[in-house]
This record gives C-alpha cells, structure tokens and sequence, in this order.
C-alpha cells in the first residue's frame, strides 16, 4: 500500500469501528449483523468483509480498542501522579475517564463498545481480548498501590488478605467507572467535569460521618419472597430465573441462550418455551425478580429505621449490604444491572426507568443522613449511582474475588465504596 492508501484504510477502518461500537452497544454483539455495521458506515457488506471477514473478528477489535482506551487513562495517570498520592490517582483517572465519555458523547472520538457481551465471544476470538482485559485490570490494579501501575509484581502475595483486598478495591473502582456509561447521560456533557468531581470525592471519602463507624458483624439478608410474580411459587420458572440471571451476569445476555439455558438445567427447550414465550421476555423478568430483591431489602431497611430509630448512614447500610448476602444465598443470584444495555429499546426503557426510582430511593436516604448529620454532604444523585455501581459489581465479583462469601465481601467490596478509599483498612486475619 502506499501512504495514501494506508492512510484511507486506516480512516475507513476507524469509521467501522466507530460504527460497529455504536450498533453492538445498542444491538449487543449477538444480534447486530455485519450487513447492519456496513450500512451504518456506507458500506456494502462485502466491502467491510475486506476489513473484518468475520464478526467476532470485529467484535474483538471494538473491544481490544475500548480497552486500549482505559489503558491509555490509566497509564497517563500514572505517568503524571506520583505512585504515592492515591487520593492525586483516583481523582486523575476519574476526571481523565469522564473526560473520555464526554469526548464520545461530543463524536470528538469514536464510540467505545461495552463490555458486558465479551464473555459471550467464541473461542479462539474470546482469548486475547479476556488476556487483554486481565492486563488491565492488572495496571489498575497497581494504579492503586504504592509501585505504581507497572509494579503489579511487587503486589502482595497471590490468595493473600492484602492481595484479596486490592483485587476487591480494584474491582469496585473498575465496575464504578464502566457502569457511569450507564447513568452520565442524564446530564449534559458540560456538566461532566462536575460530576467527576463529585463521583472523586466520594469515591475516595465515602459516605459516612467521621463520628460514624462500619457494623461490627457482616448484615444478613433479610427473609425476602423470591419475586413480587403471582407465580413465584413454580421451582421451575424460579430454577429458570435464577440460571438465566447467573448466565446473563456471566455471558450477557447474547449469551445466555434458550439452549444453554435448558442445557444447564437439564431440561428440554420446550420446558422452557412453557414458562416464556421469548427469551427477552425471560430476562425481563430476570431484571423484576432482580429489582424486586432490591425493593425488598430497601423496605426492610426503611421500616427496620422506623422501628429503630436508625439514622440515614445506619438505613443506608440496612438497605445495601444484606443485597451481598443475598446475592450469594438461594434467592440470588442479583442481575447485572449493566444488562440493560443489551435490551431491545422499549424494554430498555422499561428498565431504564425502574433502576432510576430504586436509585430515587436511595438519593432519598443519603439526604435523609445528611439532614441529621450521620452522612456527609454529597452530591445525593451521584451517590445513589455509586450505590447502583456497587451493585452492579457483584455479578462479577467472584471472577475477582473466588471463594469469598458475603461475610468477607461486605467489608472487602462495600466498604472501601461506602466508607471511602482513603479510610484506613480493617484488620484482616
């Protein structure tokens, strides 16, 4: 090629990529079609062939580059603030990654695809993009130790306390950062520098008073009905809620197919066709089975307070920790929030619009703390995102943390979110 050509080959293939990002995030990677990428770009099908000779060839370049993308945040971090100053680091690689979805939201750069369909990519395409995922996670990781990003093997020794609650402090950090291309639409892009802020400070400050302290036991979820269905006595269609959720957290929700859905229960495709008509119509009762869960815990927090006397910071506590016992116990596992993204529109909405008044809801706790004291003064909109971000965090946190069970993750997961990462660490066996 000479330079000109590779110069328009290259132009091209960014605009598919572009392209690709934009119809895979509203379409998910299993449902958007090579011919609809190349009709979004102006191109017939035969000539994105030429670039991409298979969708999942595409599918991985959209997610190498995303992923390129937050390497690029974490490493001008690092570069820029001392491997000393977290509070500098944390405050940086925010304000760095909202500048990055302001910039997209503008078409000042190319859309970047999300993440939730990876695990739903076949092999041998599936490998280098989880090896380049892993990687990232890795420099972030080291982000938030003192060697710095590039100091991953100077961390604490593999299936070590401290090497446990890094891996969980970076968890949380990375599920907070990718579920704000869920909610930072609802403000303007002007706005976003703001938000930031706001997102920082709590991030690395938490919620509570200084005169508050964190529950000397592990909350347990409270006895909850399983759904608010009038049917949510069948085992069966609860069996099937239940392993449809854990695959969708798991695979997405391309990948949590009819076939592997009945296979993984033993049971026939028919079986499942007698509980749901469609499979949109499974996981859309897997988010109100989900988001029933959820109101169930906030309710027996709010009439527990009644009873109590509670303040907002102790409420607040009632209405989210016992959501990790619980998406560990029978009842769980709780939805990837995430999810909705990979809905078809009007039920996207319908989702949209639910997580928005449970999030309310816990707006209106946060407020309520910060009327008698027990919470700081924070931006309560933004809080409850967090909140959400926290949630959103479990359907993957066994990826991260293997083999830790509610009583370990309330304090390794939630608390460093909720109480701050700046707040000194409990004492660990």
């Amino acid at each position: 090629m000479t330079s000109g050509s590779t110069l328009r080959f290259a132009e091209k293939r960014e605009l598919i990529l572009d392209g690709a990002a934009r119809l895979f995030n509203r379409r998910g990677i299993k449902a958007g079609t090579l011919s609809e990428v190349a009709a979004s770009v102006g191109l017939a099908t035969n000539s994105l062939t030429y670039y991409y000779r298979k969708k999942e060839d595409l599918v991985v370049a959209c997610l190498m580059r995303s992923i390129a993308a937050l390497d690029g945040v974490i490493a001008d971090v690092d570069a820029r603030v001392p491997p000393g100053d977290l509070a500098g680091r944390v405050r940086a690689l925010v304000q760095g990654y909202v500048a990055m979805l302001a910039a997209i939201e503008d078409r000042l750069r190319p859309a970047l695809i999300f993440f939730g369909d990876m695990r739903a990519l076949p092999q041998p395409q599936a490998e280098p993009a989880f090896a380049a995922y892993v990687a990232m996670f890795r420099r972030l990781r080291g982000l938030l130790h003192a060697g710095g990003a590039g100091a991953d093997v100077a961390l604490p020794v593999v299936g070590s306390a401290a090497r446990r609650a890094l891996n969980a402090r970076c968890h949380g950090l990375l599920s907070q950062l990718l579920w704000a291309r869920a909610w930072l639409g609802r403000y303007e892009t002007s706005d976003y520098p703001r938000v930031a802020t706001a997102m920082a400070d709590l991030l690395l400050h938490g919620l509570a008073a200084p005169d508050q302290a964190w529950p000397a036991a592990p909350l347990p979820a409270p006895d909850l009905p399983p759904a608010d269905a009038p049917d949510s006595d069948n085992a069966t269609r609860e069996a099937y809620l239940r392993t449809a959720t854990r695959l969708v957290n798991d695979h997405g929700v391309g990948g949590a197919s009819v076939e592997r859905i009945a296979a993984t229960l033993e049971l026939t495709k028919g079986s499942f066709y007698h509980h749901h008509d469609t499979k949109h119509e499974l996981i859309d009762d897997c988010f109100e089975r989900s988001f029933a869960l959820i109101r169930g815990v906030q309710w027996a927090a709010l009439g527990e307070a009644a009873v109590r006397s509670a303040n907002g910071w102790q409420t607040l506590l009632a209405a989210t920790l016992p959501l990790m016992a619980l998406h560990t116990s029978p009842q769980g596992p709780l939805l990837r929030l995430t999810a909705w993204t990979e809905l078809p529109g009007a039920l996207r909405w319908q989702k949209y619009i639910t997580m928005n008044r449970l999030g309310e809801r816990f707006a209106a706790m946060v407020v309520a703390g910060q009327a008698d004291g027990s919470i700081r003064l924070v931006d309560p909109a933004v809080a409850a995102q967090l909140i959400a971000g926290l949630i959103n965090a479990l359907s993957e946190v066994e990826h991260w943390l293997p083999g830790d069970g509610p009583p370990a993750l309330q304090p390794l997961l939630a608390r460093p979110l909720l109480m701050g990462l700046l707040a000194p660490p409990l004492e660990t066996p």
